[in-house]
């Protein structure tokens, strides 16, 4: 794979390693370069499915971080896109750079491979294209942190990292570290970028270094993304439950109640005292009082979801979301007696009614990038504000 580039502006080439990557748990090494994952390998394994395989992979909240007086960057990579059949195709992803913590320029990759995935028959279709560079120049020419975050709904293998000054990995922020783990929206579903997905909106507002395993379509109380926040290095962790539950339709309130204390009770062994927040979902008209599964609808060209359950069944234990509210706190409440560390925020106090009046979703589950932005401010403010399960407490 030949990738033209100006040996002149940006000399030094430094290999992609792990020691410049944050928020990734993993990489693996392909054929084209360094692939960063969210979960490691031997989770990996035990995924049952395509749509979670995709979206560990995609790298929400993944960045390199280097400091360096470079004031040009260049990055090869080799995206994977996804695209879905008879709807148009989305637009490249964007890689933002921030210096100093502070967004400074943005840039995209065209080409790559195409994912096409065929949501009537769930049939994908790999298209494979070439490698490209995200280029940034005319950064501040003195010493400085750069982060380059990368697209968070594009598998991002990572093949070169170009400057015309040397770099060396940042060093040590010394900010606590949030886990989080939730759905499509943590993932950033329709944000307009990869720093202003809700968490890392979140993050920036409460000073902390954000691992995001929000997995599109994926939050199932999977016992091995129990396992992973278990074994996972972090001072705060929240995990947002609710949404996938029901709008896949794979469990009844029989399974899902001992699912949440197994899932609760794995991550509490290795972090017995960390603050740990339970959040319920936020507002979606269509599931809250309808049961799934959740069905596409293509019309008018862009698409739109149902919930198609009948409500008639929540009498025999299928799933709401304001079913899966009221269990959820029940269970906080209940553990908290034991567990002063474990707190519970209703979704809806993130994205509620008037949210909804004012910034509707789009298509009926997700926010559009100003619903990321509110989401985010709320959470810092709730979370990481005064009082918030989250706040910086005096010593």
């Amino acid at each position: 794979m030949s990738i033209e580039h100006d040996p002149i502006t940006t000399p030094f080439t430094t290999p992609v390693t792990a020691d410049i990557l944050r928020g990734a748990l993993d990489v693996e090494r392909t054929a084209h370069g360094l692939l960063p994952h969210r979960l490691p390998a031997w989770a990996r394994r035990q995924i049952p499915d395509g749509q979670l395989a995709m979206a560990e992979a995609q790298p929400s909240g993944v960045r390199l971080a280097f400091r360096t007086r470079a004031t040009t960057v260049e990055l090869d990579a080799l995206p994977t896109k996804r695209a879905y059949r008879g709807l148009p195709a989305p637009a490249d992803g964007v890689y933002d750079l921030l210096v100093d913590g502070r967004l400074t320029a943005q840039a995209t990759v065209s080409g790559g491979n195409v994912r096409v995935i065929d949501m009537a028959t769930q049939s994908v279709e790999l298209r494979e294209g070439p490698a490209g560079t995200a280029r940034f120049a005319d950064l501040p020419a003195r010493d400085k942190d750069v982060e380059v975050w990368l697209p968070h709904t594009e598998i991002t293998e990572l093949i070169a990292l170009r400057t015309d000054a040397p770099i060396e990995p940042a060093p040590d922020s010394g900010r606590r570290v949030w886990l989080h783990h939730g759905s499509s929206i943590s993932h950033g579903s329709n944000a307009a970028h990869p720093t202003a997905v809700w968490p890392a909106l979140a993050a920036a507002r409460g000073g902390v270094e954000l691992i995001n395993l929000g997995f599109g379509g994926s939050a199932m109380l999977d016992p091995f993304t129990a396992r992973t926040m278990r074994d996972t290095p972090a001072d705060l962790i929240s995990v947002k439950i609710g949404i996938n539950i029901v709008n896949g339709d794979v469990m009844r309130l029989r399974a899902f109640t001992p699912a949440v204390h197994g899932f609760l009770d794995t991550v509490r062994e290795g972090h017995p005292a960390t603050p740990l927040l339970v959040v319920s979902s936020i507002l979606c008209p269509v599931q809250e009082d309808t049961p799934g599964p959740l069905a596409p609808d293509f019309g008018g060209g862009t698409v739109r979801f149902k919930a198609t359950g009948d409500p008639a069944e929540r009498a025999a234990g299928r799933l709401t979301l304001n079913i899966v509210r009221d269990e959820l706190a029940r269970i906080v409440r209940q553990r908290a007696a034991d567990d002063p560390n474990l707190h519970y925020l209703d979704g809806r106090d993130l994205y509620g009614e008037a949210d909804y009046a004012e910034l509707p979703l789009p298509d009926e589950v997700h926010p559009d990038p100003a619903g990321h932005r509110r989401i985010g401010e709320n959470f810092a403010r709730l979370v990481f504000g005064a009082g918030g399960p989250f706040a910086v407490t005096a010593a």
